[in-house]
């Protein structure tokens, strides 16, 4: 548990975690339970706990085939279940009673410190036991082409490649100042990777993280001998998703999953894309403007990666950088129709990259179109 405390939390208030969390283990059951949402209490603190399945239950439409239209029950779940999981004392039992659930009242021997930095760990601590919802997130997904066709040893080999261009990348980032906390889960032959954050410079910044990933993975396989090194099929996206931890022996996991749009118009996407190839998603952002679709959103970040010109490639800094989305014959941005073995159709835009060094200049992504 020593990920969520904050230096400043008092001995009492770590004393008090450690009993809130042996109370948490046992009622999460293995993931059998989990936990929604707390309330605090100067003896204690009350937690709503639910059956695994129970929100799928309380969130199903009645009657209704129309899948795409969400209930009142799951709009209140998704609400409930995003951000902070801390609610006042009234709000806590009107949640309790229009789910009809008893809550759990977890009292320590010590009394409960009201200090902010108790909040915010037992915050983090109570969603490790259940589910969170992000309305919306930028999301990367990495997939290697190929990578069945290849020996055990070199799909190790290429997988800890690609995550070393991950950590090369966030290493280069954080030396001209760009802090990009990612966190990552493997889909067995790629990775999806996000950023902690999801304010509108978090989603710049992560396709800035992406851009450099390619770069680092494209330099690896221009030195690379044999197939130790992956040619790998990128793409972004911003949308929606669910976050969750799953059970690791007797505990939740420190690392978290996510599952929802996002992750499903991502892999949608790369269903037809080329090896090399970058695909951007069709999505809404915020911009400083207000409200930017994805090519408004490429010009934006355009705009802003100066900041990268520092950055080494290779050994050698970047004197220039540019990018943006493929365009048709009359100059504008052609955006792509994929249609999925389901026959439902997703929109993308491929995206092409420059670098400039002092010795060479690098193409990144691929001038083609994904299959239609």
């Amino acid at each position: 548990m020593s990920e969520f405390l904050p230096e400043s939390l008092s001995l009492l208030g770590r004393q008090n975690l450690n009993v809130i969390e042996e109370t948490l283990r046992k009622q999460w059951r293995l993931g059998q339970n989990i936990a929604l949402c707390w309330s605090f209490n100067r003896r204690g603190i009350l937690v709503l706990f639910v059956p695994h399945y129970f929100l799928g239950n309380y969130c199903a439409l009645d009657g209704s085939t129309e899948h795409t239209n969400l209930s009142d029950n799951e709009i209140f779940i998704r609400q409930l279940i995003s951000g902070t999981r801390e609610y006042a004392r009234e709000e806590f039992f009107a949640i309790a009673e229009r789910l009809g659930v008893a809550p759990t009242f977890i009292r320590p021997e010590n009394p409960v410190q009201d200090e902010p930095a108790f909040h915010s760990a037992l915050d983090n601590l109570v969603q490790r036991y259940g589910l969170s919802f992000v309305d919306r997130r930028a999301v990367l997904l990495f997939d290697i082409a190929g990578f069945s066709l290849y020996t055990p040893f070199e799909q190790a080999s290429q997988l800890n490649s690609l995550s070393y261009s991950m950590n090369s990348a966030y290493n280069k980032l954080q030396s001209v100042g760009i802090d990009v906390p990612f966190r990552r889960t493997t889909t067995g032959d790629g990775y999806y990777v996000w950023h902690r954050d999801q304010s509108e410079q978090a989603s710049r910044d992560l396709l800035y993280f992406l851009l450099l990933i390619v770069a680092d993975n494209a330099a690896a396989r221009a030195a690379a001998q044999g197939n130790t090194v992956p040619c790998i099929r990128a793409a972004y996206h911003i949308g929606a998703h669910y976050e969750l931890y799953q059970a690791e022996g007797v505990n939740p996991t420190v690392f978290s999953y996510i599952v929802g749009d996002a992750t499903i118009e991502l892999a949608r996407m790369l269903e037809r894309a080329k090896p090399e190839q970058i695909l951007i998603g069709e999505f809404s952002a915020t911009g400083q403007e207000g409200a930017l679709g994805t090519r408004a959103f490429i010009d934006e970040a355009l705009s802003g990666c100066g900041t990268l010109l520092g950055v080494r490639l290779a050994g050698q800094q970047i004197q220039r950088l540019d990018f943006g989305l493929s365009s048709n014959q009359l100059g504008h941005a052609e955006r792509l129709t994929i249609q999925d073995k389901h026959g439902l159709e997703h929109y993308a835009y491929n995206l092409e990259c420059m670098v400039l060094t002092a010795e060479h200049k690098q193409l990144l992504g691929a001038p083609m179109t994904a299959g239609t």
